[in-house]
């Protein structure tokens, strides 16, 4: 081989090799180039979400992310950048956990509790409402102020014979009634008017012995003439009439009955003719000069009342007239349905212008003020175990307080413990913030009492159709529906059964049945009725 073809060679041998190393380089640079174009753009930054709108299962999503992210009570969610306070089963709001997971009381996932939001003053018992939701629940205020309470107070009431007034007229002596100057009931009659005419054949005797002894002559007549005064006595007369036969000195065998007092004829029970017998009585009288009134004082007015108060009164009966008197007597009995005691007053009856059967009203002496603390009415809830408020603080905070309320007077009552003056209360939409706190799971509740819950009332229960799961001694698992009023969705969980005789007997897996509930904080729904129902038809879900 020459030195020309040798060289000719190499220079092939150069370009081929430069050829392949371009080649190369280009389909690197490519390469590179569209494996920098595939990968993803960074994400921008997403806005951090709010929890308090979270549904349920939204709820438990998130509880899932946190278990599965290694997160807990304490650390900060990065998708919401508030803090985990505890994880809880809206369903029994009453239990709080450190550590995502199930519930250990239904089949489902717990919902996490974050600070700072409308769920954050769930330990404290309070429950924040956004300003909107206050405005649909139309939610009015009012302040505890340091004050006095309206004086007096009024009740309404009708007027009633004053039975201390009453006078029954008797017979003293056996007679007969020659005439009547009553006719009927309820004449008026005049102190010392004629009533009756009684004939008393008893008296003729006993008055003729009496005088024949005052006729005979002598000095020692003064013990027959005793003697036969009282034998006048016993038989029935009184001091007038025996006076009356001394000073005329004749027999007087009839008598006038007139009226002790001034009044109404309230009863008449003989007639012209008529026998009467010693002891039998024949009329009753009754003075209009005061009457009483009855009214109806509610249980928390009657401290101010004492006997000899004093009270005014009004009639329609007589425009523009006031009766003055005093309370006599607060009786010892209280109306189990209007929870008031009857007080009895004492009026003055100028002229006998009221008479029983009238409507009055009567207004009560005003008390000595005292300086008080004073919340509108409004704004205090009896349960009939204790007094609540429901406290307005900062930040659109609610939370219930137990109060101890004393007197109520002009739409005001007065607190005697619990309240400091310049604090804000609910008068309106109480039991809404209540159901509020109920359905985030808050533990506000305007109806616990310190003791056992009362039983639910019947606007608190709730139904729905079910499928057993297993039945436990007093215990059920159900599969049910979702229940939009507690929004609950469609689960298995326990309820607690009702007592074996109030169930049906035999209830075991695969039964259809309908239930009705309650829910309890801090323990399983309570069932109140349970009955089976027709299996669903084919397809259906339960």
């Amino acid at each position: 081989m020459n030195v020309r073809t040798t060289i000719g060679l190499g220079v092939v041998a150069v370009a081929t090799l430069g050829a392949v190393g371009y080649g190369a380089w280009t389909a690197g640079m490519r390469s590179g180039m569209e494996m920098g174009s595939s990968q993803p753009a960074p994400r921008a930054a997403s806005a951090p979400q709010d929890p308090d709108a979270w549904s349920v299962v939204q709820g438990g999503e998130a509880t899932a992310r946190h278990l599965r992210d290694g997160l807990k009570a304490g650390d900060v969610d990065p998708v919401t950048g508030r803090v985990i306070l505890s994880y809880h089963d809206p369903m029994v709001p009453g239990k709080n956990f450190e550590a995502p997971g199930k519930s250990p009381f239904m089949d489902m996932m717990l919902v996490p509790r974050y600070a700072g939001g409308a769920n954050a003053s769930a330990d404290t018992g309070a429950v924040a409402v956004s300003p909107r939701i206050q405005q649909s629940l139309g939610l009015r205020t009012g302040e505890v102020v340091q004050g006095t309470l309206a004086g007096g107070f009024s009740v309404a009431g009708n007027v009633a014979w004053n039975e201390r007034n009453q006078v029954v007229v008797s017979a003293r002596s056996m007679g007969f009634v020659e005439k009547l100057h009553v006719r009927a009931a309820l004449d008026r009659v005049a102190a010392g008017a004629p009533l009756a005419e009684i004939y008393v054949p008893d008296w003729v005797a006993a008055q003729e012995e009496y005088l024949a002894i005052t006729r005979m002559p002598g000095a020692d007549l003064g013990p027959l003439r005793d003697a036969a005064t009282q034998r006048l006595r016993q038989a029935g007369m009184d001091a007038a009439q025996i006076q009356h036969v001394v000073r005329t000195g004749t027999v007087q065998p009839r008598f006038t009955l007139r009226a002790p007092i001034s009044g109404t004829l309230t009863e008449l029970m003989v007639r012209e003719g008529a026998t009467v017998m010693p002891g039998m009585p024949l009329m009753r009288l009754q003075g209009t000069a005061t009457v009483w009134a009855e009214g109806q004082v509610p249980e928390g007015q009657v401290a101010q009342l004492q006997p000899g108060a004093k009270v005014s009164a009004t009639s329609p009966a007589a425009p523009g007239q006031t009766f003055e008197g005093r309370v006599q007597a607060i009786l010892p009995e209280v109306d189990p349905a209007t929870r008031t005691l009857k007080a009895r007053l004492e009026l003055n009856n100028p002229g006998g212008r009221l008479v029983p059967g009238m409507f009055v009203q009567m207004r009560f002496a005003e008390p000595v003020r005292q300086p008080a603390l004073l919340v509108p009415s409004d704004a205090v809830i009896h349960t009939g175990r204790r007094s609540v408020v429901m406290l307005a603080e900062d930040g659109g905070h609610f939370r219930p307080v137990e109060v101890r309320a004393g007197r109520e007077a002009g739409g005001q009552t007065q607190i005697v413990q619990g309240l400091q003056a310049g604090q804000r209360v609910v008068l309106s939409g109480q039991f809404l913030i209540d159901s509020e706190a109920s359905l985030r799971g808050l533990e506000a509740r305007l109806n616990q009492a310190p003791a056992a819950a009362a039983p639910a009332a019947a606007a608190d229960l709730h139904r729905t159709d079910a499928v057993i799961d297993a039945v436990d001694g007093d215990s059920v698992t159900l599969t049910h529906p979702a229940i939009p009023a507690l929004k609950w969705p469609g689960m298995t969980m326990a309820f607690r059964l009702p007592p074996p005789e109030q169930r049906p007997s035999g209830l075991s897996r695969g039964d259809p049945v309908r239930i009705e509930f309650h829910t309890q904080d801090g323990a399983e729904p309570q069932i109140t009725r349970i009955e089976r129902v027709a299996p669903p038809a084919q397809g259906a879900k339960p």
